[in-house]
């Protein structure tokens, strides 16, 4: 075949780009800085992150994707044409491309990734909705008659939905996921302590001592941070237990997007969730304590895949097989495939 077929993840946290052959080559933060003043790119991916929250008014550290979907178009053109002219050895043969999207997204929504990809070059682009990406990533026999429920956790966006016969028989998501945990926890700091935190200090505490139900053993992190009051630097030692509180909130948004899902789902795939159990991919899906909360919410056993982080990428980079059969067929899909070509 003339070209090269890669896989795309347009992850709100991460973007990540698999070449059919030779795996993940790309997992980035996705995040550009630009200077405003002479509108100009100054980092992409891991740099641009770390100058996040600590840049002078010239620069601008942005993430061009918000809830799943793209917020700044250019930005995100930029970004893609940046990283496939890393991977890229030839200007002749254009790759044909599968893109990772979120189940729940409008039309609007799509053709924004299709143009964001079709703009850099591409001979063919496939859609491929995130469950059904980590189904496959995680192994899993998506073209039987059989229900497979999965929920992705990322930091935009939590997707869940029910594989059947190449195709979601259900789904639902919600634009509560890591990025809203964090959220949670900088409004908690403001309110009960009167301290002012950034994000990154959020995700530390998240991911140290942060969790959905209550710890065996509790936790404690340090937040440090600006004094609301006197705007002096100052530091105040959270536990576990109050990060749950704080996190409590976005967690059951979470929770009852997946009760949702299961109550659309056909009783004889609720049959087969109620045997197999909630399959869970994603970075949000470490958080602790969340897959006990799922479980006890939902009465089914949860489990956490293994690379849940990995899971959509590695599927769709799987997917890349079924571009040849993809068919354009925006509004039904395709039943011989779980893709879905646009361009």
């Amino acid at each position: 075949m003339v070209g090269t077929d890669i896989a795309i993840d347009l992850g709100t946290a991460n973007f990540r780009l698999f070449m059919d052959g030779r795996g993940v080559l790309v997992n980035e933060p996705n995040v550009i800085a630009v200077d405003t003043y002479e509108d100009k790119i100054v980092a992409i991916g891991q740099s641009a992150q770390e100058m996040m929250g600590k840049t002078s008014a010239r620069i601008r550290v942005v993430k061009p994707m918000a809830g799943g979907v793209i917020s700044d178009f250019s930005l995100m053109d930029a970004t893609i044409r940046h990283y496939l002219k890393q991977v890229m050895t030839s200007r002749v043969f254009t790759p044909r491309v599968v893109v990772t999207v979120p189940s729940g997204i409008t039309e609007v929504e799509r053709r924004a990734v299709v143009d964001a990809i079709a703009a850099n070059g591409v001979r063919k682009i496939c859609l491929l909705e995130a469950p059904a990406a980590a189904a496959i990533g995680a192994g899993i026999d998506i073209t039987r008659p059989h229900g497979t429920m999965i929920v992705v956790l990322g930091e935009g966006v939590s997707d869940a939905g029910v594989i059947s016969m190449n195709g979601l028989s259900a789904s639902r998501s919600v634009a509560a996921a890591g990025a809203s945990f964090n959220e949670a926890i900088i409004k908690y700091a403001r309110k009960h302590f009167d301290l002012v935190i950034g994000d990154r200090t959020a995700e530390a505490a998240k991911r140290a001592a942060g969790c959905a139900s209550p710890m065996k053993q509790m936790k404690s992190f340090d937040l440090k941070g600006r004094d609301l009051q006197s705007g002096l630097p100052t530091k105040v030692t959270v536990t576990s237990d109050q990060l749950c509180e704080a996190i409590k909130e976005p967690a059951m948004r979470v929770v009852r997007m997946i009760q949702t899902a299961l109550e659309e789902t056909p009783p004889e795939l609720m049959a087969d969730i109620g045997n197999e159990g909630i399959l869970l991919a994603g970075g949000s899906a470490h958080l602790s304590g969340l897959d006990t909360l799922i479980a006890q919410m939902t009465r089914m056993r949860v489990r956490v895949l293994e690379d849940a982080e990995n899971c959509v990428i590695l599927g769709a980079g799987r997917a890349v097989q079924w571009i040849d059969k993809a068919k354009y067929d925006p509004k039904n899909g395709n039943r011989t495939t779980p893709l879905t070509a646009y361009y």
